[in-house]
């Protein structure tokens, strides 16, 4: 028993009276702006995800070990059966790296790479963003048609370079549910915030489903955070072995 971390309570979402906005005749932009007052703020994020990921229809039950430093990178460790690392990838701002140490491959392409499974529109900040359950920030902007909704929700919603968009948010002022759709190019990603805990002296989701999908491509995350920690020292160790190949 003393062995055991607890496991950290969910909190209950409520209206948040503590938000301070100035006085605004236009609702979309008092509404945007109590919501990026209720962003998670850090320099360092780590996490453990129980995870269902799935890449072109083939699924696999992994864990996902996160590691950010806001702004600059993404560093991921996906651990199988018996804590056995089978992949580790690299994401900046401007490069995707991924090594696979089941086949001895690896993957060094620029960030546009990740074009093949979503949309023009995602970004580096975009993927920082969904970690931590953030919102997409080009999409709080003061075009956003707003919505009243039941239990205090409230829709923020709009057209964004083609891309139909819709955020649901809750009393609390945190993003439950992202929708971007562009029907015609075949491009959508959907994200859902769930089961919201305290870390740290944060409010964050431990489930966020996402599934992102252009034309065929498709790939879908369902995380279940067990462990998260802001502004601790990290590392992000990351090297391609000699012997290892490029993927095709």
């Amino acid at each position: 028993m003393f062995g055991c971390k607890a496991k950290k309570q969910l909190v209950v979402r409520k209206a948040d009276s503590t938000v301070t906005v100035a006085p605004s005749i236009n609702p979309a932009l008092a509404k945007i702006a109590a919501v990026k007052e209720k962003q998670v703020a850090f320099n360092t994020f780590s996490g453990r995800a129980k995870t269902k990921l799935s890449i072109d229809g083939k699924s696999n039950d992994v864990t996902l070990n996160i590691r950010i430093q806001h702004t600059k990178k993404i560093w991921v460790s996906i651990t199988a059966i018996l804590g056995v690392e089978v992949a580790r990838a690299l994401i900046t701002p401007d490069s995707i790296m991924v090594v696979n140490r089941l086949q001895g491959v690896y993957l060094k392409k620029p960030f546009s790479y990740i074009y093949n499974y979503a949309s023009r529109q995602v970004n580096y900040q975009t993927v920082e963003s969904l970690l931590v359950g953030n919102p997409i920030p080009e999409l709080l902007n003061g075009n956003s048609k707003v919505t009243t909704g039941a239990n205090g929700n409230t829709t923020l919603s709009g057209n964004l370079q083609n891309i139909i968009y819709s955020l649901l948010i809750g009393p609390d002022y945190k993003v439950t549910q992202t929708s971007l759709n562009n029907a015609a190019a075949g491009q959508s990603l959907q994200v859902s915030n769930s089961q919201f805990i305290q870390a740290d002296n944060r409010v964050i989701p431990s489930q966020i489903n996402i599934a992102s999908m252009v034309k065929n491509k498709n790939i879908q995350a369902e995380l279940q955070y067990n462990r998260t920690e802001f502004n601790q020292p990290l590392e992000y160790p990351f090297t391609i072995p000699d012997r290892f190949s490029p993927a095709n």
